[in-house]
């Protein structure tokens, strides 16, 4: 028998690294079949493009909630780690802005899906958005600031603002194919410069 604190010590244990990586492309599966087909696309699509079965999603994500909620904060990180490293990597700053506002446009397809889906726990959703906020507003800031400092966009504009309305934008992308959001955000983004 295995008393409490073996078992507790267990479950703190941190993920081996190759479980980390499973966990990982399971994620860019699912968020991958997100944009494409919505949250409600079949398991077995999001285990295709993983390259593995069904029952290892399962054992990862046991629910489609925890599947999403899985895919909601990695796409968050995902987008907080990608802001500095297109700084570094990126021609400009205003280069690395634009390319992160379109990964935060991939996001925020999925996102305006997932967010339907945990409306039913509204306090879960809004810890969740509270998240989201946390972690990306100061990435976008830095992206801003570098750009304004640079000289190529006015500095009159805050990042919360930009991604209110970048936001304000995807809204019904995902089920309108009609509607190219992409192209009107790329409008947004060329409007932030400088033409001085």
């Amino acid at each position: 028998m295995v008393d409490g604190d073996e078992t507790e010590g267990r479950t703190d244990r941190p993920k081996r690294a190759d479980a980390r990586r499973n966990q990982k492309t399971l994620l860019d599966a699912a968020a991958a079949v997100f944009v494409r087909s919505g949250v409600e696309a079949p398991v077995r699509d999001i285990a295709a493009e993983a390259g593995v079965g069904t029952a290892t999603i399962y054992r990862h994500f046991p629910t489609r909630a925890d599947l999403i909620v899985g895919v909601y904060r990695h796409q968050v990180e995902a987008c907080a780690a990608a802001g500095p490293e297109l700084l570094a990597s990126s021609p400009t700053p205003y280069t690395a802005l634009a390319r992160w506002i379109d990964l935060f446009v991939d996001f925020l397809v999925t996102k305006h899906g997932l967010a339907g889906v945990l409306q039913s726990d509204n306090a879960g959703y809004e810890t969740l958005h509270a998240y989201f906020l946390d972690r990306l507003v100061p990435v976008c800031t830095d992206l801003l600031d570098a750009a304004a400092t640079a000289g190529e966009i006015r500095s009159d504009l805050s990042a919360y603002e930009l991604m209110r309305g970048v936001g304000n934008l995807c809204i019904g992308a995902e089920n309108d194919p009609r509607y190219d959001a992409r192209r009107l955000v790329a409008v947004l983004v060329t409007g932030v410069r400088r033409t001085e």
